[in-house]
């Protein structure tokens, strides 16, 4: 199957263009002389070639080229037409169609030979489409015959959404994100209502669930078009594809008419609106809309020290009224803390005597052994 990323995507009005051209491309004109002639004159462009070599999926397909040039709508067309995008290899075969599958092929080719192409059940109508997409080839109704209806309904349908929701996109949505953008905002949320919604809003009691800030288009059609997922998908697949972000589309209760009052005590009014049910869209037109740049820069007390001459001094000792230095030792045990200040040792008391450090509290097993010596 075809990668859809790397598969050009064409707008619908280009390929109408196109369809209507496929349907006279094989017909005759007059010339000025008044007589009629052939498109297939042009067949001496291709180097007065009667046969070419097409080389698909490692499948070599042997035709004419003036079937190509028949339909010089489609990319097939114009590279025989103009003989300048050709890819030869060293055997002087045509490299065509990277990607299709020769079974896909070999179903186009039926569209140069006789306009219509029959989708047997062994290939998939998606890639069918996909196929078509990328040689430039028509996929309509009239090009396509196939066993398998759901599947061709479901790509007719997604290319008749896409084309749709091109015209819903810039006659109605469009608008209304231009005026979001005028006042600064880089971000639009759409609320779809039908023709025959009203929205009478209290002014002294508005709604309070940040609906003001939405935008609102009253358009059944576009009502109705978001009633299908599928139809979501390829919209969000449109929007992507024009440079939106952050696209999400769903159904919301949106608020109408105040219904009634409620009173509370102290004073305090709770409104109570009707709301309905209606799909909304919303994008966003820059990358990181919600997520500020600017750094903000926490002022903290530095801990360290910036006069050298306080760097390269001794360290202050605090000292008791005979200047002896103190100290204060305090346990790791939580339960019991030591915070008694006393000398460092070997420091002499005022009485004389030299200071010691607390001695250590005796453990339970020697307690024990104390109490039972004790009692004998």
């Amino acid at each position: 199957m075809l990668n859809r990323k790397a598969m050009p995507r064409f707008s619908c009005s280009m390929k109408s263009l196109m369809n209507q051209n496929a349907t006279t491309s094989g017909s005759s004109y007059p010339s000025p002389s008044g007589s009629a002639h052939s498109t297939n004159s042009r067949n001496n462009i291709v180097n007065k070639e009667d046969r070419v070599t097409l080389l698909v999926d490692n499948t070599r397909f042997i035709v004419d080229p003036a079937i190509f040039i028949a339909h010089s709508n489609t990319m097939l067309g114009r590279m025989f037409s103009s003989n300048e995008y050709t890819n030869k290899n060293e055997r002087g075969e045509y490299v065509v169609a990277e990607g299709v599958s020769a079974n896909v092929f070999r179903c186009i080719l039926e569209y140069y030979k006789g306009n219509v192409m029959r989708c047997p059940s062994s290939i998939s109508v998606q890639e069918l489409r996909e196929a078509c997409d990328y040689l430039l080839v028509p996929f309509d109704a009239k090009t396509v015959k196939c066993q398998n209806l759901r599947g061709l309904l479901h790509e007719l349908s997604n290319e008749g959404a896409r084309c749709q929701f091109e015209v819903f996109l810039e006659d109605l949505i469009l608008p209304l994100m231009v005026i979001s953008a005028q006042r600064g905002d880089r971000e639009c949320h759409v609320v779809v209502l039908l023709d025959d919604d009203s929205v009478d809003w209290d002014e002294e009691y508005p709604p309070q669930m940040g609906e003001e800030y939405s935008q609102t288009v009253n358009s059944t059609a576009l009502y109705r078009f978001f009633k299908y997922i599928e139809n979501r998908d390829v919209a969000k697949q449109v929007m992507k594809e024009r440079g939106l972000k952050k696209i999400r589309l769903g159904i919301e209760g949106y608020p109408t008419y105040k219904e009634k009052i409620k009173k509370r005590a102290g004073g305090r009014a709770d409104v109570i609106y009707n709301y309905v049910q209606r799909p909304f869209i919303h994008m966003s037109w820059e990358k990181e809309e919600a997520k500020s740049r600017h750094v903000d820069f926490q002022c903290l007390k530095s801990k360290s020290v910036t006069n050298l001459a306080e760097a390269t001094a001794d360290p202050v000792l605090e000292l008791d009224a005979a200047a002896n230095p103190l100290s204060c030792f305090i346990s790791m045990d939580q339960n019991i803390q030591y915070q008694d200040i006393y000398r460092f040792p070997g420091f002499e008391r005022d009485d004389g005597a030299v200071a010691s450090p607390p001695p250590p509290a005796a453990s339970e097993a020697e307690q024990n052994d104390e109490s039972q010596q004790l009692d004998q």
